[in-house]
């Protein structure tokens, strides 16, 4: 990879890593956003909402350090797989999580980039 490239892909490395703080703090901040997206059968609403948040944190902090960037880029690779289905079912919902059909129309797309970024971050740093 060339020097241009492996720049590029530190700062995206870093802007998820805060994006990932910055949503896992929300979570605890402001904890009915998210709790329309933990299904009705899950028992413990608050519970999945506070430890998402957690996990979210640890990853972006992960992801900042050279020690642990690939654990990082593997956690955050497997929970945009993770949220995947929270989208899907987003967009088919009678009643989407946030705001209209149009808006899970939009927020779908944007999971699969997120993926495939989580990907390259993953090839790049998981050795």
């Amino acid at each position: 990879m060339n020097s241009k490239a492996v720049v590029f892909w530190k700062v995206i490395k870093i802007v998820m890593a805060i994006f990932m703080i910055y949503g896992g703090v929300q979570h605890f901040t402001n904890t009915a956003f998210y709790s329309p997206f933990v299904p009705d059968f899950l028992t413990f609403k608050v519970a999945i909402i506070y430890i998402s948040g957690i996990i979210e944190i640890a990853i972006g902090l992960m992801l900042l350090f050279k020690q642990s960037e690939g654990m990082g880029a593997l956690g955050l690779l497997i929970l945009m797989l993770v949220f995947l289905p929270i989208h899907v079912w987003d967009v088919f919902s009678d009643a989407p999580a946030i705001g209209s059909h149009q808006a899970a129309l939009i927020r779908l797309p944007i999971q699969f980039i997120f993926i495939g970024i989580s990907w390259k971050l993953k090839s790049i740093y998981y050795k």
